[in-house]
């Protein structure tokens, strides 16, 4: 049933009014920060109050300008979109809070937190789009605002790191729109509100370019190898931005526009028919190994965590690849399970960078005796990225595992395996270093401000509840079934 209301675009417009407000606020630290932390919640309830709606089959749509018939900018809150809009506003008030703690003593921090706020309106925005051209929108203007953030410290580092993102960044926006343009001239219409627009009258052939057009543009973003070069180089930026880029937005729109093109563009019926998601199933596998294995030798903390980013993504597009229910479940989930435990590490690698200057893993040695909550929501998060069960990593690799053997391609559940071992090869180190090594110096308990100790135990907290509330009804792990159901007409 869909209901036309008018929150499908309130919520991302919530953002925009903070980020005005913001940069009107000046130098004034209590408005900018109150306009954050109150945009911030106003945007949470309001996507939490069509969550139970949601689960009922309620689909949520708003026409906002229509440009030419047929193609305007429009709203649309179906169970995919609901999904990912609830994780990135969740994680998004989260962020703030940590954000305001980590950012005390920095400069330029109007321009940071204005931007900041831009580029989950536009998160939100690319959940809630109805068509491509909406959610192409969405996704250049998310580009252009992360970029002032990527370059926030101006060194000649930051700048390289900056052109380098930009290039990457626009060359697979201008691919999007090539196959959104496409996409329109082949089936009269880019709406995202079926599962799957395009038939096989438009040609094997046309169908093929069409489809490698899109996915090399939002798999820029995705960071599927070998796409990735922007991902380790940006993480220059502050460690918010970092956990923004890797968690709440960046990278997740480029997953979720693989998903979008994969289920609502073509379908599972042509895909299946056309066979070209076997390649892109390869490519995915391959990206989960390399970049685990690139991970293994990187002493920096973030530039490790960046690697594992690139393999965990790729979780994602491999699950829509397999074309089967229990993968698709798998790919939609980990939206939300990569999302909170890699936010957690990120939050992690921030407190003991502003607490003790450390950034080198070798450095870490019995940093758990200093800050043992802190390296406690490490330890949670590590645990669910190996598929320790009662985390929430443990439920992507079963439901990715099954999916594998219920589309007859095992060999992905031998790379489920495999990646199981190469994030234990690279998390336990880190974990033994903090716990089990002699501190270099002295041990007393040091945690950082409240205001980044609170989100990251809150999102290490989540790590398990995701793990552990599946068979709970009105959980996320629900939202998942029910896009499920509707791709694939259960």
């Amino acid at each position: 049933m869909e209901v036309v209301d008018a929150r499908v675009a309130i919520a991302p417009a919530i953002s925009l009014l903070c980020a005005a407000l913001v940069f009107a606020a000046a130098d004034h630290t209590f408005w900018r920060r109150f306009f954050s932390l109150s945009a911030a919640l106003a945007k949470l309830i309001i996507v939490m109050s069509m969550l139970p709606g949601a689960l009922k089959g309620v689909v949520y749509t708003f026409d906002l300008v229509e440009f030419t018939p047929g193609v305007g900018l429009a709203f649309r809150a179906d169970a995919l979109g609901m999904f990912f809009a609830v994780v990135s506003s969740t994680l998004w008030l989260f962020t703030s809070i940590y954000a305001i703690g980590y950012m005390e003593r920095e400069p330029n921090r109007r321009r940071f937190f204005g931007f900041f706020a831009l580029c989950v309106s536009t998160t939100v925005g690319v959940a809630f789009a109805e068509n491509l051209l909406t959610l192409f929108l969405f996704y250049e203007t998310l580009t252009i605002c992360t970029y002032p953030l990527v370059v926030h410290d101006e060194t000649p580092e930051a700048m390289r790191a900056g052109r380098t993102y930009l290039a990457y960044t626009l060359t697979g926006g201008a691919f999007v729109l090539l196959g959104s343009i496409w996409t329109y001239q082949l089936a009269g219409t880019m709406t995202l509100s079926q599962p799957g627009i395009l038939t096989m009258e438009a040609g094997r052939t046309t169908l093929t370019a069409l489809f490698v057009c899109l996915i090399a543009g939002f798999g820029v973003k995705a960071a599927i190898m070998p796409l990735h070069g922007w991902l380790p180089t940006a993480m220059v930026a502050p460690t918010p931005v970092s956990a923004l880029l890797h968690a709440v937005a960046v990278v997740k729109v480029g997953a979720f526009g693989v998903l979008r093109t994969i289920y609502n563009v073509f379908g599972v019926d042509l895909l299946q028919e056309l066979g070209v998601c076997d390649w892109l199933a390869a490519l995915a596998g391959i990206t989960i190994i390399a970049a685990s294995v690139i991970a293994i030798f990187q002493d920096n903390f973030k530039r490790r965590l960046a690697f594992s980013t690139i393999s965990q993504l790729s979780y994602i597009v491999l699950g829509a690849a397999l074309l089967s229910p229990l993968a698709a479940t798998a790919a939609i989930v980990h939206i939300a399970n990569q999302a909170f435990a890699k936010i957690t590490m990120f939050f992690v690698a921030g407190s003991i960078q502003r607490t003790t200057g450390k950034t080198a893993i070798h450095e870490f040695a019995g940093i758990g005796y200093r800050m043992p909550y802190t390296m406690g929501a490490f330890t949670v998060a590590a645990l669910s990225f190996i598929g320790i069960p009662l985390f929430a990593g443990f439920v992507t690799k079963w439901y990715l595992s099954l999916g594998a053997l219920e589309s007859d391609q095992w060999i992905y559940a031998l790379v489920m395996l495999g990646s199981s071992l190469l994030n234990a090869a690279y998390w336990l180190p880190i974990i033994y270093t903090a716990f089990f090594k002699s501190p270099r110096e002295d041990a007393l308990v040091h945690e950082a401000h409240w205001t980044m100790l609170g989100p990251t135990l809150l999102c290490a907290a989540y790590v398990l509840l995701l793990g552990m509330t599946v068979s709970v009804p009105g959980m996320p792990f629900a939202l998942a079934q029910a896009a499920v159901k509707f791709v694939f007409g259960m």
